[in-house]
């Protein structure tokens, strides 16, 4: 047996609508958005009488998508520390391959988008930045330079 493709990542949300509309201005596609729920969404993810909302987020003519999530019920649980440094377990962050970063951090700023650190070229190859978009969202952004 092979894996067939990465079909998603899924990302927990608190606020939909914003996520969405990052997701939106960063360049990404919303291919629909809907409520889940019922015993067979409590099976999946191991919360009996869960409740959310999800919204797929694609990447225009390419395979990537993103699965925002939000939970009604029960309630998303804040980790802790609730913004975690770069080197915590688990999911670390999503990279994008952008045109123009600059234009798109300028573009994704009155989004609530904040640098982690600082746009930093890796040799002739690419720019380079970590940001935190909402809820706390960790991106990576490169632009090719060659």
């Amino acid at each position: 047996m092979t894996i067939q493709r990465m079909d998603n990542v899924g990302i927990v949300v608190d606020d939909l609508d914003t996520a969405v509309a990052f997701f939106t201005e960063l360049g990404m596609e919303l291919e629909g958005r809907m409520p889940i729920e019922g015993s067979w969404a409590g099976k999946v993810v191991g919360i009996d009488g869960t409740r959310t909302e999800v919204a797929m987020m694609r990447v225009p003519n390419a395979a990537g998508r993103l699965e925002l999530v939000t939970y009604h019920h029960p309630k998303a649980i804040t980790p802790e520390p609730k913004v975690a440094p770069a080197n915590t377990l688990g999911l670390h962050r999503v990279m994008f391959a952008v045109d123009d970063l600059e234009d798109t951090l300028a573009r994704l700023r009155p989004h609530g988008a904040e640098l982690v650190g600082e746009v930093t070229r890796y040799e002739d190859s690419y720019l380079l930045c970590y940001l935190r978009g909402p809820g706390g969202i960790i991106l990576a952004l490169a632009e090719q330079l060659s």
